[in-house]
């Protein structure tokens, strides 16, 4: 959202955030002296925050809302309901859309729902909803300097020096599979002893995830780090960039490994086939099958040359997914959007 409201703003279109309190992306928003509503939902469907954000348009004399979030399509088709202002919804995860009647209201009510890839579509499109879908692409800063990690801040993670390296950076929930994760480094690990692994990121199955990691005798191989805000800095270090998701709305954490010119090995799910092109800028597994994506991380690692050019090759495509074209391309959704406005 920051980077899109950045592009906009470059485009000319004024926008506004609107965010619950002391989240990170208000306070975000804030650093970058990015115009702010701040709005706290008891529930998805809150009338008073519905309502402040109803105020919050009327007052900064909004053309168009985009809702990021399926609690925000509920607040904007709220907010929007009696008037002549659109609203359009994001969909990024590859999770079916609920069979329900609150469901179908409010994604019945916007104007276009923009999908972040043609993945995402085909499921909100199995929906059944007479509204426009539009396939979108995230974006991501392509102009970001390549600063990988300094070998002093990878001992200190437990990674040696010149360690043949691969880091994953995802949070550790059921959809991005890190137990899968888990499988393929072992499986790596067994073929490639030297090779050591960063599993970047926090969430619920942590514990799981180590206690795996122990139960796999991988304490000194795969080093779980929690959430960082050295990220970048950690892709850009690593020989191979993976992503284990067993649903996938795009992976945007791949556009980063674009960027940094790292080849990947990751699964096919739900969009991820549309950012990596197997075997040309990485390598493509079946979800869930450990085994598989530690052979590709080995492969990768193995072969410097073949992992070489894929780096290349992705470095090459990296300009599709720009905040620049990401910003236009949602701009060209809102100007169709603004040009069929449905009457209040």
């Amino acid at each position: 959202m920051l980077g899109l409201s950045r592009g906009l703003t470059a485009l000319g279109a004024g926008n506004v955030i609107a965010a619950r309190t002391g989240e990170p992306l208000a306070t975000r928003a804030q650093e970058c002296r990015m115009e702010l509503v701040t709005l706290d939902p008891s529930f998805e469907a809150d009338p008073r925050a519905a309502w402040a954000l109803r105020r919050a348009i009327q007052r900064h004399d909004i053309d168009i809302v985009h809702a990021h979030t399926a609690h925000g399509a509920a607040l904007a088709a709220l907010a929007t309901l009696g008037t002549a202002i659109p609203f359009v919804a994001a969909r990024r995860v590859d999770f079916p859309l609920r069979d329900n009647a609150g469901t179908r209201w409010k994604y019945g009510r916007a104007s276009a729902i923009i999908a972040v890839s043609e993945a995402v579509a085909a499921i909100v499109q199995r929906a059944g909803l007479q509204t426009p879908v539009v396939v979108v692409p995230d974006g991501t800063d392509v102009r970001r300097v390549r600063t990988p990690a300094t070998p002093e801040t990878l001992a200190l993670l437990g990674v040696p020096r010149n360690a043949p390296l691969v880091v994953q950076v995802s949070q550790l929930v059921g959809h991005k599979d890190p137990l899968t994760f888990v499988d393929a480094i072992a499986a790596a690990h067994k073929r490639m002893p030297s090779l050591h692994a960063l599993l970047v990121g926090d969430g619920p199955l942590r514990g799981a995830v180590e206690a795996a990691v122990r139960a796999r005798h991988l304490e000194d191989v795969l080093h779980v780090t929690g959430y960082r805000t050295d990220a970048d800095e950690l892709l850009a270090a690593a020989d191979v960039v993976t992503l284990s998701s067993r649903e996938e709305g795009m992976g945007s954490v791949l556009l980063d490994a674009l960027v940094f010119a790292r080849p990947v090995a990751a699964t096919r799910a739900g969009g991820i086939p549309e950012i990596v092109r197997d075997g040309e800028t990485g390598l493509l597994s079946a979800v869930g099958d450990g085994e598989a994506l530690g052979a590709s991380i080995v492969m990768l690692l193995t072969d410097r040359s073949r992992g070489a050019r894929m780096g290349a090759a992705a470095r090459a495509r990296a300009p599709e997914f720009s905040l620049e074209a990401m910003a236009m391309r949602t701009r060209d959704v809102y100007d169709d959007v603004l040009a069929r406005r449905r009457p209040a």
